[in-house]
């Protein structure tokens, strides 16, 4: 990633400039925190003092890297017009302040939006308690039913493109590829995240890591949003709890989502499609998914040892539902 001319604690010049537009009058931004746990942007957290003395916050989303450049002007056009159809709903989303999709006023583009208080939790401790919330979370979601939808969604792999991870069960990912070799069962479309994961939901925890006013005050990162099958946010979440907890929490996430009011896919079969799907699609990607939990403290969740319970995961689905 490029970093000359940074200024303001990693934030570049120009597009310090154009956050400035932004600002009300008599304020100022006094600092600037890296947000740990993105893939594909750098993400910070602006320190603004107002003109009366005190403080607020707002959140800047760049891309740098050369190939989401190239694909920035649609995915950010679409985040901001996302942000903007979620504010006033049941789901807490930041709010849309600024958009530069192409970087015509920035270095690189960029999408200014309003702060939420809250952290991801990516720990083992306290996850009995976090699952359900995040699964009712996920129904709320699904129950949104915008006046225009969103893009139809678009599988992130196909059975000819998976890999199994060296050591994997090479049976069980045969039959796993062979069930995504099928058509695609019949949906009933839904509003989807599409990246509906842990790293992307804050929680309001207190004390830290407990139960005592545990709630969810935010859901991140809609830039992949599209509309598709329930089952396939379901499938990324349960994929994603697999890899940071263990496979067993991957398919408690299954029933979660069901005791939450979820509707998902009619037979067992349908459901191991779209279960399947997401999980393979993390084949040769897993150093990548790692690399935000390693830096968020998880260090013991070497590329090793997540490809390992994503093994044990697709095993379990075919077992499970197979």
């Amino acid at each position: 990633m490029v970093r000359d001319h940074e200024a303001a604690g990693g934030v570049r010049p120009s597009t310090l400039a154009w956050v400035g537009r932004y600002l009300k009058a008599g304020e100022r931004i006094v600092g600037t925190e890296a947000l740990h746990g993105g893939i594909t942007a750098e993400m910070r957290r602006l320190t603004v003092a107002t003109a009366d003395g005190g403080t607020r916050f707002l959140v800047l989303r760049t891309f740098v890297d050369p190939y989401f450049v190239d694909h920035a002007e649609d995915m950010l056009t679409r985040e901001a017009g996302v942000l903007a159809l979620l504010t006033g709903t049941a789901v807490p989303a930041p709010g849309p302040v600024a958009v530069d999709p192409t970087a015509a006023h920035c270095e690189y583009p960029s999408l200014l939006m309003t702060h939420l208080t809250g952290r991801t939790v990516l720990e083992d401790r306290g996850l009995e308690a976090r699952v359900p919330l995040l699964a009712r979370q996920l129904v709320a979601i699904h129950a949104l039913r915008p006046a225009e939808r969103p893009r139809e969604y678009e599988a992130w792999t196909t059975a000819d493109a998976v890999v199994p991870p060296d050591g994997a069960d090479a049976a069980a990912w045969a039959a796993a590829t062979d069930v995504i070799r099928r058509p695609p069962p019949p949906y009933e479309g839904r509003f989807l995240h599409r990246d509906f994961q842990p790293g992307n939901v804050l929680f309001d925890v207190a004390p830290p890591g407990g139960r005592a006013g545990l709630r969810i005050t935010g859901v991140v990162d809609w830039v992949q949003t599209s509309w598709g099958p329930a089952d396939l946010d379901v499938a990324h979440c349960s994929s994603n709890l697999a890899m940071l907890h263990g496979p067993a929490w991957g398919l408690r996430f299954l029933e979660a989502y069901e005791e939450a009011g979820g509707r998902p896919a009619g037979t067992a079969s349908e459901r191991l499609y779209w279960l399947l799907l997401d999980a393979l699609g993390f084949a040769g990607q897993v150093r990548w998914v790692a690399r935000p939990w390693q830096e968020a403290g998880r260090t013991e969740l070497t590329t090793r040892a997540v490809e390992a319970r994503l093994d044990a995961y697709v095993t379990a689905l075919l077992d499970r539902l197979g």
